[in-house]
C-alpha cells in the first residue's frame, strides 16, 4: 500500500529567489497597486492603505531587518529541502496554483491533476528584456528557460481514478504542447529547483484555481480534497512513499498576522474546522494560496505536525509583503 511519510509547506513568493536588497522591486509594484486584497474581502490602494494605517511597519523594512528576514527564511528553506533529502520520498505531489502560465480564461478548472511523463516548465521569465533581478526571480522558479522533470504517470492515473471515484471531478492533462506558450510555472518549479535541486524526484503536479473567479473552491472544499487525495493514495497497492507539498502562501499582498497564525493553528487535526471555516473574502488574490495548503493539510492529517516557522515579510512601511510560511509533516520513519 501507497503511504503519506511527509507534508511539506513552503511559500514561493519572489523574494525568496531574490537577495534582500532586490525586494524594492517588489515593493515598487505594491505602491503602485490600486487593489491590494484586504482579509475582509474588500480592496484598497497603497494610498488608501498608508493612510489608515501610516507607516507602523517601517522598523521592519530597514535593510538589516530585511537581511535579517531573508537569512530566516532561506535557513528553513535549507532544512525542508534537508528533510525531503533525509526522508527520501519514491514520489512528490505538488499542491499549488496555476497563474496564467499553463491554463488560461478559455479553459480554467478548478482543479486539475498531471500524469505526464515529463513536467515542462514555461520559459517566460527568459526573455533578455527583463532586467537582472527578474532574471534572477526566473532561474528561482526554473521559469528562464524550459526545463524537464520526471512525472509518475501511472501513480497519478491511479490517484485521478482514486478521486474521481470519491466525487472530485478532476480535469487532467498529459502533455505539454509549446513550452513557449504555456507550460508549468512558479509553484511547481520554485519546490523543484529549491527543494530537490540536482536530485530531482519524480512529481505528480495538482493545480488548484485559486486566484480567478468564478470557480474558485472553497476552504471546506479543499480540505475534502486533501483528504480525498489521501484515501486515494492509501489506497493504491503501490509500495511507494509519498510526500505532499504545499507551494505559496500565506497572506499577501496585505501581510495579515491574525489570519496566518489561524492557518496555522488549524494544521493540529482537532483544528481542522479553523481551516474549514475560512471565509472566501479572506482567500482572494495572493493570499488564495492558502487553499494550497488547505488541501495538503487535509491530505497529511494522520501525520503530526514535526516543525513550522512563520516569517512576516514586510516590504513597504505600510505593510505590504508576504506571511511566509515553512512546515513539516513527518511519519517518523
Amino acid at each position: 500500500m501507497a503511504r503519506i511519510v511527509m507534508g511539506i509547506g513552503t511559500s514561493h513568493t519572489p523574494m525568496l529567489t531574490l537577495e534582500s536588497d532586490d525586494w524594492v522591486h517588489r515593493a515598487a509594484d505594491d505602491l503602485r497597486n490600486a487593489k491590494l486584497n484586504q482579509s475582509d474581502g474588500t480592496w484598497i490602494s497603497y494610498d488608501e492603505l498608508l493612510a489608515n494605517v501610516g507607516s507602523r511597519y517601517e522598523d521592519r523594512v530597514t535593510p538589516a531587518a530585511l537581511r535579517e528576514a531573508a537569512d530566516t527564511c532561506q535557513r528553513a528553506l535549507d532544512r525542508l529541502k534537508a528533510d525531503l533529502e533525509r526522508i527520501a520520498p519514491d514520489v512528490v505531489i505538488i499542491v499549488g496554483d496555476d497563474q496564467a502560465e499553463l491554463f488560461g480564461p478559455e479553459n480554467l478548472p478548478v482543479i486539475s491533476m498531471f500524469y505526464g511523463d515529463e513536467i515542462v516548465t514555461h520559459d517566460r521569465w527568459g526573455d533578455a528584456k527583463y532586467p537582472a533581478w527578474a532574471k534572477s526571480m526566473g532561474r528561482g522558479y526554473a521559469m528562464d528557460a524550459v526545463h524537464s522533470f520526471p512525472g509518475a504517470r501511472e501513480f497519478a492515473l491511479e490517484l485521478i481514478k482514486g478521486m474521481v471515484a470519491r466525487n472530485i471531478d478532476v480535469a487532467t492533462s498529459s502533455k505539454i504542447v509549446d513550452p513557449h506558450k504555456a507550460g508549468f510555472g512558479h509553484a511547481f518549479g520554485f519546490i523543484v529547483k529549491r527543494l530537490m535541486g540536482d536530485r530531482p524526484i519524480p512529481v505528480i503536479p495538482i493545480l488548484i484555481n485559486t486566484y480567478y473567479p468564478p470557480n474558485v473552491p472553497s476552504a471546506a472544499r479543499c480540505h475534502d480534497i486533501g483528504r480525498a487525495l489521501r484515501d486515494a493514495i492509501e489506497e493504491s497497492p503501490t509500495d511507494l512513499r509519498v510526500a505532499v507539498v504545499a507551494s505559496g502562501g500565506l497572506s499577501h499582498f496585505i501581510v495579515d498576522e491574525e489570519l496566518d497564525r489561524r492557518v496555522i493553528a488549524g494544521f493540529a487535526p482537532e483544528n481542522a474546522h479553523l481551516l474549514r471555516e475560512l471565509p472566501d473574502g479572506a482567500l482572494m488574490s495572493g493570499s488564495s494560496e492558502i487553499l494550497n495548503w488547505i488541501v495538503t493539510a487535509g491530505a497529511v492529517d494522520r501525520l503530526p505536525l514535526d516543525w513550522i516557522d512563520y516569517v512576516p515579510l514586510y516590504r513597504t512601511p505600510a505593510g505590504t509583503g508576504v506571511g511566509a510560511a515553512f512546515a513539516v509533516w513527518a511519519s517518523g520513519e
